[in-house]
């Protein structure tokens, strides 16, 4: 009786969600629909005739558009270039059109000022692409004092070098859409390109992807944004939203409302591709304004994100599979079983390419322990999601941030002088990118880049010498507070920190050897398997440590793991023939057990996943240092 009782409140509710949202949407398409029918076009500008700028933004996603609205804001004369015909690059030619918003622990948007500004006048969560590019029209036509040039063929740094480590910019060449060859000269540029071109151009140090942390060659997987026609309201909220209810109730992550739908995790691992290249996760979907639906899900493997035919062979693997994909759905995904293939997005999503060494290097330390600056322009809380690299690695959740600040540093390239990098190429390491490469945190930083000129300019001196005045930045923090940004100190522990094998925990968990999920459980006190020691400890050895150990096969016996198993694992790793006991007691002399580690796992009565990350660390230490 409870049972059937509890089904039918379950069937009242889903109802009754249904219709609360049918009137929500009702309104919302009255309101909203009429503000995005005009054609996508670029903004309202006249003819670029200068030659001479305060500052030069290269690249015209949200966060360059940001910049230079902030620069012009700041009363510079600011140049916008980019090689798109149209502003918003990955939003509105990637289609990436669903905000990984960026809450603080009491619900508040992080990031406000211009972020905010563009939030409020589009949709919500997910956005209508033509709506996107009205309101980055708006914002830079209410501007007089910056120029957009668009659908450059080329665009290159002027630079003279200072040194063989160290350049000083001047400004950018360009050739115009009609092949004329312009020259624009400026006091400092700003690169919003997507990979950090005009850094790399400039000589300024990189890194690829994961290469800081030992894995080469490694690629996140580019993602191919598509459109499905066929879903009404009904289906959208009938079908759709009532079976993500209904993985809600079981569980799974899933949610819906009037623009975004998000889960069938569950649903999506049964597709089997077509290629060991191909991949999709739970449906992410944003809704048009005309009815269609884009889709945020497909993944092409082994692209290198700079390889321009790389790129266009995957966009190609996409395209062939999205006919069984829309095959699939129809078949598996309530309120999908009309849906069309609409569309494809002009532009793949790529999340991951150049990462630039900077004056300060954002660290998954310093995200996961919700790390606070003096030289905070800017704020994020997404958890560090790292997304599928092949079809054996399906993405991870790391941890999940409360709170953590962007310091101005990480904005600042070394090797070049006049020059700052905002979007996900800043100064970041392979798994804060993870949680800092989102749109709002990016744009933020653009916000913060372009006051932070001014305020250079102003007091005649480099931005690298801003980074370093305590007493400027404090200035450039409260310039950002009064054009709308709230840069304030915070405080938000982060328990694990307070855990005896935390040391251990940050060792492993900076190579994504340890994963915390959303609930940052790193099962610390929990038993470790062998299977998942030996798994952790060849994954350090191949990533931290040195290059000349040979690496052995290593078997689980399906035995509690003990430290006569530890010692001998490690003596294996150094060519030692040594039986289990020999080596315990080899590695004991050599006090490479710590009392602590040692009294803990007797406490316990076994070993843990603290207990190992902590003997890992040390062990991996060892090596290194003989």
């Amino acid at each position: 009786m409870l049972v059937k009782m509890r089904k039918s409140y379950f069937k009242l509710a889903v109802f009754l969600t249904v219709i609360i949202a049918l009137c929500i949407s009702i309104t919302y398409l009255t309101v909203n629909c009429s503000s995005s029918k005009a054609a996508i076009k670029p903004p309202n500008k006249p003819e670029v005739t200068r030659n001479h700028y305060d500052v030069i933004v290269v690249g015209s996603d949200p966060e360059g558009i940001a910049a230079a609205v902030s620069a012009a804001r700041n009363g510079l004369h600011v140049l916008l270039i980019d090689k798109r015909p149209i502003l918003g690059g990955l939003m509105t030619l990637g289609w990436l059109n669903t905000i990984d918003m960026n809450y603080s622990p009491d619900g508040e948007i992080l990031n406000k000022g211009i972020f905010l500004e563009f939030f409020e006048q589009v949709e919500g969560d997910s956005f209508d692409v033509a709506t996107a590019v009205n309101v980055f029209n708006r914002l830079v036509e209410e501007e007089d004092k910056l120029d957009v040039m668009l659908n450059a063929k080329r665009i290159e740094p002027l630079f003279v070098k200072q040194s063989d480590k160290n350049v000083v910019l001047n400004g950018i060449k360009a050739i115009d859409q009609n092949g004329n060859e312009r020259l624009f000269k400026s006091k400092l540029v700003i690169d919003a390109t997507q990979d950090a071109d005009i850094a790399a151009a400039c000589g300024v140090p990189y890194s690829m992807t994961f290469e800081d942390i030992g894995y080469k060659d490694r690629y996140v997987a580019v993602t191919l944004v598509f459109k499905l026609s066929g879903i009404s309201w009904w289906d959208w909220w009938y079908g759709i939203g009532k079976a993500l209810a209904s993985e809600r109730l079981n569980g799974y992550r899933s949610g819906i409302n009037a623009v975004s739908a998000w889960g069938f995790g569950n649903v999506m691992s049964k597709y089997e591709p077509t290629s060991d290249r191909v991949g999709i996760r739970g449906l992410n979907m944003g809704r048009q304004n005309d009815g269609t639906v884009l889709v945020n899900a497909l993944h092409v493997y082994g692209v290198n994100p700079l390889d321009e035919r790389a790129r266009m062979e995957a966009r190609e693997l996409a395209i062939k599979e999205l006919d069984h994909i829309v095959e699939f759905l129809r078949k598996n995904i309530p309120g999908m079983e009309d849906v069309e293939l609409a569309g494809v997005a002009p532009e793949l999503y790529v999340r991951m390419s150049r990462l630039i060494d900077a004056e300060y290097e954002l660290t998954i330390d310093d995200v996961l322990e919700n790390r606070d600056f003096p030289d905070a322009i800017a704020y994020g809380s997404y958890p560090v999601d790292i997304q599928a690299i092949d079809k054996n690695f399906r993405g991870t959740i790391v941890g999940n941030p409360k709170q953590y600040a962007i310091p101005f540093r990480s904005l600042v390239p070394l090797g070049a002088e006049n020059l700052l990098v905002v979007g996900r190429s800043a100064g970041f390491d392979p798994l804060a990118h993870g949680s800092a490469r989102v749109i709002p945190v990016g744009m933020a930083c653009g916000q913060a880049a372009g006051a932070a000129a001014a305020l250079a300019i102003e007091n005649g001196i480099t931005v690298r010498e801003l980074s370093k005045d305590l007493k400027l930045i404090k200035e450039l923090q409260n310039m950002l507070n009064d054009q709308g940004m709230e840069i304030k100190p915070f405080y938000y522990e982060a328990p694990e920190t307070k855990h005896w094998a935390y040391e251990g925990l940050k060792f492993v968990r900076r190579y994504a050897l340890a994963c915390g999920g959303y609930e940052n459980d790193y099962k610390l006190d929990d038993e470790i398997s062998e299977e998942r020691f030996i798994n952790a400890l060849i994954g350090l050895i191949k990533l931290a440590g040195p290059e000349e150990v040979d690496i052995p096969k290593l078997s689980v016996e399906g035995n509690a793991l003990t430290l006569d198993d530890v010692a001998y694992m490690f003596a294996r790793c150094m060519s030692m023939d040594m039986s289990q006991r020999e080596a315990y007691e080899y590695f004991m002399q050599n006090e490479l057990f710590s009392p602590l580690v040692l009294d803990k796992i007797e406490e316990q009565g076994f070993i843990t996943r603290g207990a190992a990350y902590m003997m890992m660390k040390d062990f991996i230490t060892m090596l290194n240092n003989s």
